[in-house]
């Protein structure tokens, strides 16, 4: 009797909506978790005639689930103070982390993350989260992602001084003979590190010698230690109009190769770093790019997704990017659990990109995206579905008492 069967839909429509307002309220602090609401339609309806104008009389057959939709919207974000986290914000908050799941790609917002024994970036459930990878020591954002894997329990090979630069300033007024000296840090190519020592001597007439020299018994010969600087009436350096190539130390005692590197006098604006004013000579500071071997201690994490592991030693290598992923409609996507999703022909094939390129958001490091429940509209919703419910049931035992009517009469 469709007396019965119209509250039914009803009912079974309510419970639909009862379910998933109890999902949303259960995940309330399930991290990015996306609230869902449902979506009623009415059911297809029967001509039982026309009226005198011609106009269809029709009843219908009740209601029915049309669709569930999720929201989508950016929860919170919250500050965690643990490195394995990552949160997807930044002005457009769009994307999703990309995971492997056997042969199969999922997405998820969820970014709490861990590292595993052999030192991947995974899920909590042990997903590998892909990226892109370092090729030559950059990262590579037109190769295939793979795997974002930070070097766990081993150690970084030390890297010999390839370049030296000085600031110093040597005063113009001093006396003939006069020394100037400087120490600076080298590391030759199994880590060891020396304090050489750069001597300029004025010689007059905008001049100043130079030598460079590790401590005694260091090394056993070089090439290049030493030299003459000239400078003009303004004080810049002339001479040499380079930088000074291949400055060597040979022989090294602790059996290392042999210690080239360049002196880099000018900087990127084509200005001297060394100088000669009519003031107080100095060496004020000095870069160069070696450095000894170093033991992992852990990574971090860039707006752009770059992930970067350091170093006992100092030092930071970039191991990987992590990618983000869009499709031009998330409500097309398909809940897995896990807060998991897979692509559909609904939601479109994913789009790949790094984030804060193309739409995509930011990475936020340690920390983590909220699940964005409202509780006081979930609560709202739960007091309608519940009268909604209790409507059909009273629809349905009014029905009934009027079918025992009914049925007294015939008796």
């Amino acid at each position: 009797m469709s007396s019965f069967s119209i509250p039914l839909t009803g009912l079974e429509a309510s419970t639909t909506e009862l379910n998933t307002i109890a999902n949303n309220l259960a995940n309330m602090n399930t991290t990015a978790f996306k609230a869902q609401d449902v979506s009623f339609s009415d059911l297809f309806y029967q001509q039982i005639g026309t009226s005198g104008s011609g106009d269809p009389l029709e009843v219908g057959a009740g209601t029915q689930v049309a669709a569930t939709n999720t929201d989508f919207t950016e929860g919170s974000v919250n500050s965690t103070g643990n490195e394995d986290d990552m949160a997807i914000g930044g002005t457009t908050g769009a994307g999703f982390f990309i995971v492997q799941n056997g042969n199969t790609t999922e997405y998820t917002r969820d970014g709490s993350f861990a590292i595993s024994p052999q030192g991947y970036l995974t899920t909590q459930s042990g997903l590998q989260v892909m990226g892109y990878p370092v090729v030559g020591g950059a990262v590579d954002t037109n190769a295939p992602l793979v795997p974002i894997q930070v070097p766990v329990g081993s150690a970084q090979q030390p890297a010999a001084t390839q370049n030296l630069s000085i600031t110093a300033n040597l005063d113009s007024s001093a006396a003939v003979g006069t020394q100037v000296t400087g120490q600076v840090q080298l590391y030759d190519s199994l880590g060891q590190s020396y304090n050489a020592t750069v001597t300029f001597t004025s010689n007059g007439g905008g001049q100043w010698g130079y030598n460079i020299a590790l401590p005694a018994g260091a090394a056993t010969g070089g090439a290049n230690l030493t030299g003459t600087l000239t400078f003009n009436a303004n004080g810049n350096l002339t001479a040499p109009a380079a930088n000074i190539n291949g400055i060597s130390f040979t022989g090294l005692a602790d059996g290392a190769g042999n210690m080239t590197f360049n002196w880099n006098l000018y900087g990127s604006n084509g200005q001297s770093t060394i100088t000669q004013f009519a003031s107080d000579s100095d060496v004020a500071s000095y870069t160069q790019d070696g450095y000894a071997s170093g033991e992992y201690q852990g990574f971090t994490v860039g707006s752009d997704g770059l992930i970067s592991a350091q170093f006992s030693n100092g030092e930071t290598q970039p191991v990987g990017q992590i990618a983000l992923a869009n499709v031009v409609n998330p409500e097309g996507l398909s809940v897995q659990g896990g807060n998991l999703y897979q692509t559909t022909l609904a939601s479109g094939g994913a789009s790949i990109g790094a984030a804060g390129t193309g739409g995509l958001g930011t990475i936020q490091d340690s920390a983590l995206e909220a699940s964005n429940v409202n509780i006081s509209t979930e609560f709202s919703n739960l007091i309608v579905a519940q009268q909604a419910y209790e409507a059909s049931s009273k629809a349905i035992t009014t029905f009934d008492t009027v079918s025992q009517d009914t049925i007294n009469m015939i008796h």
